[in-house]
């Protein structure tokens, strides 16, 4: 990995590998019910929080992708995460080996196209800086946003399993 970190710019977002200034709406990210009922499960304490704010920064280390911290460039508030990560999951089919998209926001922030904003933008890092790994996703059966947005960023399905006891589909970006 090269030490300069990536800053993406959208038109109306800013994407920026996490920092500690991050913290306090990572921490209220991961504390909203609408977030963590199809990702986590359960709401995260603040401790909790800052383990996954601190995962999410050191994935950049190890492999030299990870997520952004999202802020709205008019406000320059906190309104989500977004990015590609290896989690060394336990599902089948594997996902080792590629880059794993996800994007969680605050509840404000749904339905203002933010998700697909940034996630265009990640992609087009991720084509950039790492053409040739693959680009995969799991999302809950029950999740019908983020289906629908998956469809919209060109994901396949791959296959339909199960992951914490929960039905997920495991999709593949062509």
């Amino acid at each position: 990995m090269t030490s300069k970190l990536p800053v993406l710019e959208t038109e109306r977002l800013t994407l920026k590998v996490h920092s500690i200034d991050d913290f306090d709406g990572f921490a209220q990210l991961w504390n909203s019910p609408e977030v963590t009922r199809f990702t986590s499960g359960a709401l995260l304490s603040r401790e909790d929080a800052w383990r996954r704010l601190a995962m999410h920064r050191g994935m950049w280390s190890l492999m030299g992708f990870g997520y952004f911290a999202i802020r709205e460039k008019a406000t320059g508030t906190y309104i989500g995460a977004a990015g590609v990560q290896e989690c060394r999951r336990d599902i089948t089919p594997t996902l080792e080996g590629s880059m794993e998209a996800g994007w969680t926001f605050l509840p404000e922030a749904h339905g203002k196209g933010y998700a697909r904003e940034s996630m265009e933008a990640v992609f087009a890092w991720c084509d950039a800086t790492h053409p040739d790994m693959a680009i995969t996703c799991i999302i809950d059966r029950e999740n019908t946003p983020s289906l629908k947005l998956a469809a919209r960023l060109g994901f396949k399905e791959k296959a339909l399993t199960e992951y914490k006891n929960r039905p997920t589909f495991v999709f593949q970006r062509n």
